[in-house]
């Protein structure tokens, strides 16, 4: 059930509750509207910088009653320290080669995704994901995304493109690159491969001459998420706008 408030587009919605993934005991609701026409992008823009993600055409954010845990953050690119632990990480994937594509879902992602699934997000929202569902959240964007793939290749001389081991779904900001989902090889977790992902899309930033790179949610107390405050200096929208993330 959702509830439309606003005569003038874009049209916002708000949905009834429900269990919240993050926070035990917690329900959540969403505000959002439809990403859709010429100005898609334009809009995805202004959302996204006033807190909102997008899921296929779809932007959304968390508008429950008596919680505000959720925190957009994201990286300042310029400033970004890289750590000794992140220098690891990036040594442990040396071998790995970045492709960027269209936006268009293959059965090799797929299959990636649902053993990503079943070993990390076995109880999950997307648990019950199937092939046609991955297509939509890859290809059912109004806006500049990118499939940007990670795979070892061994013998660069050879044709084979290599195992895949990392996906990641993109989009291209105004002022950053915002990373919409990504998934991995479990298999290997030396190579701590949902950081270094992260990583090279600071790197890929700062390539692309943009400041930031947006990471979705930080909530403070889950496990889950985490991970997002360590890629310092990192931003949190508040309700004065973005400032320096307070943990």
């Amino acid at each position: 059930m959702t509830t439309q408030f606003g005569s003038k587009f874009p049209q916002f919605y708000i949905t009834a509750p429900s269990r919240c993934p993050y926070l035990e005991g917690c329900y959540e609701k969403k505000v959002f509207t439809h990403l859709m026409g010429e100005n898609a992008d334009v809009l995805n823009n202004a959302l996204t910088h006033g807190g909102f993600r997008r899921s296929q055409n779809i932007a959304y954010k968390p508008a429950c009653d008596e919680c505000s845990a959720c925190v957009s953050v994201r990286v300042r690119v310029d400033q970004f320290i890289e750590t000794k632990s992140f220098r690891r990480i990036i040594r442990a994937n040396t071998d790995l080669i970045r492709s960027i594509t269209d936006a268009n879902a293959t059965e090799e992602q797929f299959g990636l995704l649902r053993t990503y699934l079943d070993e990390r997000h076995s109880d999950g929202g997307m648990s019950d994901m199937t092939a046609l569902d991955f297509a939509s959240m890859v290809e059912d964007t109004p806006v500049e995304t990118a499939v940007v793939e990670y795979r070892r290749r061994t013998d660069l001389a050879s044709d084979d493109k290599g195992d895949l081991l990392g996906v990641a779904l993109s989009d291209r900001l105004e002022d950053g690159l915002s990373m919409v989902y990504s998934f991995f090889d479990t298999s290997q977790p030396s190579r701590s491969l949902g950081t270094y992902m992260v990583l090279d899309h600071i790197v890929r930033a700062r390539q692309l001459g943009l400041p930031y790179v947006y990471l979705g949610y930080w909530v403070k107390g889950s496990p889950k998420m985490a991970y997002k405050a360590r890629f310092k200096p990192v931003e949190g929208l508040r309700s004065d706008g973005w400032a320096l993330l307070e943990e």
